[in-house]
Formats: C-alpha cells, sequence, structure tokens
C-alpha cells in the first residue's frame, strides 16, 4: 500500500466548530504517506428512514461510496449529553443500511474528540466506540485525541492553534496507518 487515504467526517453543525478544526487540522499534518479527504456533507443527509434505505437519496450514495473507497476513517465529534451528536448517529445509520450492505465494515478507524470542558469529549468518544463493535469497525485504541477546553486551542479564524494537540493528531494518524497497513496484510 502506498499512501494511506483516510476519510475524515463529523465535525459539527455549529459554525467554528472544534470538530471541524481538528478535521482541517489533520488534512494540513497528515504525516508522509498518509492523505486525509475531508468530507463535510453531513448537514446535508436527512434523517434516516428504513423505508428508503434500498433507495438512498444522492447524497448517501457518495458518502458510502466515498467510505469504501477509503483505506481508513476518522470521525472527529463533539460531546453532547454525554454522547456523540444524532446527526452524526443518523450518518452512520444510513452508512451501514441495508443489511449486508455496510461501508464500514472492517474499517480501521481513529476517533477525534473535543470539547469546552475538562474532559475533552472522552465520553462521545467511547460511547461512539461501542457503535464500531457492531459496525465490525477496527478502531485504534491508542494514541487517544481527546481535546479539553477546546476553545483555548482553536484561534477565532477557526484554526487549531495549539502545538500539542496538533502533534497528537500526527501521532494519532501515524498509529492509523500502521494499523491501517497491518489489516491490509492480512
Amino acid at each position: 500500500m502506498d499512501k494511506v487515504k483516510i476519510l475524515g467526517f463529523g465535525g459539527s453543525l455549529r459554525k467554528g466548530s472544534y470538530s471541524t478544526a481538528l478535521l482541517h487540522a489533520a488534512e494540513e499534518a497528515a504525516p508522509e504517506g498518509v492523505e486525509v479527504e475531508l468530507w463535510e456533507r453531513i448537514p446535508d443527509i436527512p434523517p434516516f428512514n428504513q423505508d428508503e434505505e434500498k433507495t438512498p437519496p444522492p447524497v448517501i450514495i457518495d458518502f458510502k461510496a466515498r467510505i469504501k473507497r477509503a483505506d481508513a476513517i476518522l470521525i472527529a465529534t463533539p460531546e453532547y449529553n454525554y454522547s456523540f451528536p444524532g446527526y452524526l448517529k443518523n450518518a452512520i445509520d444510513w452508512a451501514s443500511r441495508p443489511y449486508g450492505d455496510n461501508a464500514f465494515a472492517e474499517k480501521p478507524a481513529a476517533i477525534f474528540s473535543s470539547s469546552t470542558g475538562s474532559i475533552g469529549g472522552a465520553r462521545a468518544q467511547y460511547h461512539l466506540r461501542q457503535c464500531f463493535v457492531f459496525l465490525g469497525m477496527q478502531p485504534i485504541n491508542m494514541p487517544e485525541c481527546i481535546v479539553d477546553h477546546a476553545q483555548d486551542k482553536v484561534g477565532e479564524d477557526g484554526k487549531l492553534n495549539d502545538p500539542k494537540t496538533r502533534k497528537r493528531i500526527t501521532e494519532v494518524l501515524e498509529a492509523l496507518a500502521v494499523w491501517t497497513r497491518q489489516i491490509k496484510k492480512q
């Protein structure tokens, strides 16, 4: 495998989202041999309706195709009410349905989480990992990227300005690339 292609999505629906800032930082900080492609159309996804899962809208067809083409997945999430946001769950439901056409199956993955509090979205990240079990995804366990007090690490320009977090992002991408290459050899 020459280059590991990672599809990143999630972020937040909020303008100035810390999760989106982390995804853009990942795109910029990707180590050699890693390409991060961002998919920022989560707001365009309609609510999941099982009656429509076999004839999904074009945005879902595009989303699933990008997931399937990617070597690995990167999800950035804020934490709301001790979990990840409903719009992200909605996107996951669409991409993993109908039964037998789960775009996430066997995909290596990593998660970034962020919040304005001291826990940095850790509960959201761990809850998302629970979903990965059913989806058959293969997330890296370490290093973790849990960004606390995100409001102090992202500038008014929407860019990550914290060198330690940028370094952690690169470490996660390096670990995800190594893990992806190991899985692809099997």
